[in-house]
């Protein structure tokens, strides 16, 4: 049995691979990278060049980065892995995903129907927002936002990669969503307090009306339409949809998730200076 990885490169890809070590692993990359397994070249642009890596009793780590191809590349990639027998699918989705769902949810949502129904034994991951990125929006001291005062969950992908690589060694389960969430779930000035805790320096959360968010984040590259509905489901997250916590990760590694706190002491020195 071989676990086969995709988006090997990414956060929850690495962390999974380190998890894995002394197990037969493959990272599925785009181009030659050290990451201490095994690596063949593939590319979800050309599904068939990840098919051809998967065998008969296979496991798959099923994830990508998101781009306007994903949802027919993914889609391509299960159907691949159905006719080569593979024994399971872990996939990485996101909490409330469903077709029709703005942003990402959406494409996760067809994503995941077409899993659901491919006969495949499937483990469908759910997770909140990813302290990771906290990484990349921090700049000059500053992060922005139109969350208000609303609680939100983020999780670290270190726990991600972890109830994956749980899965994909134990023998295979019942088909399940597993809700990934860390173990609290703070204000946006919370998270900013401890941020600031944590380098020693000053970083403040600047909360803006949705038309200022999505000019910022419209800045920051994204295109118009999606800068503004990027922004519209910031301000939504006051219904408290991602606040609320699962025990999932505990259940299945036998320890709780990460606290902020443990992220921000592994990860002062990224930050942005």
């Amino acid at each position: 049995m071989m676990i086969v990885v995709t988006g090997a490169t990414g956060s929850i890809g690495r962390a999974l691979i380190d998890t894995l070590r002394g197990e037969e692993v493959v990272a599925v990359v785009r181009r030659p990278v050290d990451l201490g397994c095994e690596y063949v070249l593939g590319d979800f642009d050309r599904p068939e060049t990840i098919g051809k890596v998967l065998s008969a009793g296979d496991r798959l780590f099923l994830n990508s980065s998101l781009w306007p191809g994903v949802v027919t590349a993914q889609q391509a990639v299960i159907d691949l892995a159905r006719e080569a027998g593979v024994a399971q699918v872990v996939s990485v989705s996101v909490r409330d995903a469903r077709p029709g769902a703005p942003l990402g949810g959406g494409a996760h949502g067809e994503i995941d129907a077409h899993l659901r129904r491919s006969g495949l034994p499937w483990s469908i991951l759910e997770p909140t927002g990813f302290m990771q990125n906290l990484l990349a929006d921090v700049r000059e001291g500053r992060f922005y936002g139109a969350y208000g005062s609303a609680k939100v969950n983020y999780i670290d992908t270190r726990d991600i990669a972890d109830v994956a690589a749980a899965l994909l060694t134990r023998p295979v389960g019942a088909d399940a969503t597993y809700v990934l969430t860390g173990p609290e779930s703070p204000t946006h000035a919370e998270i900013a307090a401890a941020i600031t805790a944590a380098l020693g320096r000053e970083v403040s959360y600047v909360d803006l009306p949705i038309p200022e968010m999505a000019a910022h984040a419209e800045r920051r590259g994204l295109p118009g339409p999606v800068a503004l509905e990027f922004a519209t489901l910031m301000a939504e997250m006051g219904d408290a949809r991602w606040s609320s916590l699962t025990s999932t990760v505990e259940e299945v590694t036998g320890r709780p998730p990460r606290t902020l706190a443990t992220f921000l002491a592994d990860h002062a020195t990224a930050f942005h200076p």
